[in-house]
């Protein structure tokens, strides 16, 4: 057994944990070099209320594409529900980075109205340096789009709303 005092990596922990609540972040990964061979490697997350990311979302995208606002932000005034609720909700299945774009400067997969088929590519998440291509779960049109492009996704927040 070690005779290392760990008071400093406790310290070290708690301070990123401030650093998360302070900055609103999701998640901070961190590696903690001690010597050649020793290494303290630290993830500290937190789990979002599904209910704010949409509102979290909507409003950069207002700002990013004016011509889609009107599209996203009306219905999201119009309906008081929780997204994630909705019965058409495709929701994430992991945590990462979301792109609607298969890369930048190209178009989106899908936007508001278009009719998309069960395993059509709706956007990619970016998990550990790895693309994920997520497929629409059904048949349906696209009725809502609740997250930007580059945005962060938690696991089961909302994406998007399907008729």
């Amino acid at each position: 057994m070690s005779d290392k005092d760990f008071s400093s990596d406790v310290a070290f922990i708690e301070a990123l944990a401030e650093m998360l609540r302070k900055n609103d972040l999701s998640e901070i990964e961190v590696r903690r070099e001690y010597g050649e061979d020793t290494a303290l490697d630290v993830r500290v997350a937190r789990t979002m209320q599904a209910s704010s990311v949409p509102v979290q979302m909507a409003a950069p995208v207002a700002q990013a594409a004016p011509a889609v606002a009107a599209a996203v932000t009306a219905p999201v005034a119009a309906e008081s529900s929780d997204p994630a609720q909705d019965p058409g909700a495709v929701t994430s299945p992991m945590v990462g980075t979301a792109y609607l774009q298969p890369e930048p400067g190209k178009p989106s997969f899908v936007a508001i109205g278009d009719t998309v088929k069960e395993g059509q590519t709706l956007l990619i998440i970016e998990a550990m340096k790895t693309m994920n291509q997520i497929p629409s779960p059904r048949d349906g049109t696209i009725k809502r789009i609740l997250v930007e492009d580059g945005a962060p996704v938690e696991f089961g927040a909302p994406l998007f709303v399907l008729d």
